[in-house]
């Protein structure tokens, strides 16, 4: 059975906005379904976005040499 999280447990877990964990929902980046008035997050799916975010912050920059 998948995890599913609020959108506020979702900012909590991951830094973000629930505004911004509702955008990346709209986004497609990741799953997200409606519950009743509620959006929920797919928790297997924020943790893969939130890690691909960082190893695309550890590319940025100037490489050392």
């Amino acid at each position: 059975m998948e995890d599913w999280l609020t959108t506020y447990q979702a900012a909590e877990a991951s830094g973000y906005n629930p505004d911004y964990v509702r955008q990346l929902i709209r986004d497609g980046k990741v799953t997200g379904r409606k519950f009743g008035a509620y959006w929920q997050v797919s928790r297997q799916s924020l943790e893969k976005y939130v890690n691909w975010v960082n190893k695309q912050g550890e590319r940025r920059g100037p490489k050392p040499r």
